[in-house]
């Protein structure tokens, strides 16, 4: 199954709090108050994302942590890079690989378009989408025939 950890959600709600007043530094203490994530874990987050360029820091009795760019500029293939690593389904889907089998293998290509579209989705997705600040949503209308199918089927009467 694919599946981001949990540094990497909690990361992200780090990232939404901070998008929902950008012109404001929070300090790591109020982050934990408002995300509800363990003070431990902010800190080591906010100190990868500030490794990535994702976050800014000020030291002093007035400082703390806020976005390094606008949220709109900051994607979501960005915060997945700076947490996870670099999106590869697949070891040949990697930018150096080390597969033995990749010359005779009959799937490698298939895995890399599917992992090309995964990353071009990610990359139209910005912070401002994750934390459901954008004026208008992202519309998937894949997402949204796959939904209205299941509401369908949810409520066609079951045989017996």
């Amino acid at each position: 199954m694919l599946r981001i950890s949990r540094l990497t959600d909690y990361g992200t709600v780090i990232l939404a709090r901070l998008a929902s007043a950008p012109e404001r530094q929070f300090t790591a203490t109020e982050l934990t108050h408002l995300t509800r994530v363990p003070a431990a874990t902010v800190r080591k987050l906010l100190k990868q994302l500030h490794a990535h360029a994702l976050v800014e820091s000020t030291r002093g009795s007035h400082g703390g942590y806020r976005l390094a760019r606008p949220p709109a500029q900051i994607s979501a293939a960005q915060v997945l890079a700076a947490l996870e690593g670099p999106v590869a389904l697949t070891e040949c889907a990697q930018h150096q690989t080390s597969c033995g089998i990749e010359g005779s293998c009959g799937v490698g290509r298939a895995w890399q378009r599917v992992n090309v579209a995964i990353q071009n989705t990610l990359q139209d997705i910005s912070l401002l989408d994750l934390a459901g600040l954008a004026a208008e949503p992202i519309r998937f209308p894949a997402l949204e025939r796959h939904l209205r199918s299941q509401r369908a089927g949810s409520t066609a009467p079951r045989r017996s």
